[in-house]
């Protein structure tokens, strides 16, 4: 099973963007961890290392794909 992590903030754009991401990967493919960075700010370093610049942001196999512009990473912490 292939791993996909979705960091957002909670902004409408972000939560807009989960359930668009949730239901368009199948779950038969795909796990998705979902990471609310507005509530769990000791993963902000790891989302940043991983690349991430802005949310909401999907990691999959190691590439990051900015989708819309809800927040700068640098805006949360």
């Amino acid at each position: 099973m292939l791993q996909a992590t979705f960091y957002h903030a909670g902004c409408p754009v972000c939560v807009s963007a989960e359930k668009t991401i949730v239901e368009a990967l199948d779950a038969n493919r795909y796990k998705v961890d979902i990471v609310h960075l507005g509530e769990q700010s000791n993963r902000i370093d790891e989302a940043r290392n991983k690349g991430v610049k802005s949310v909401p942001a999907l990691l999959i196999n190691d590439h990051v794909m900015h989708i819309n512009h809800g927040a700068d990473l640098s805006d949360l912490g």
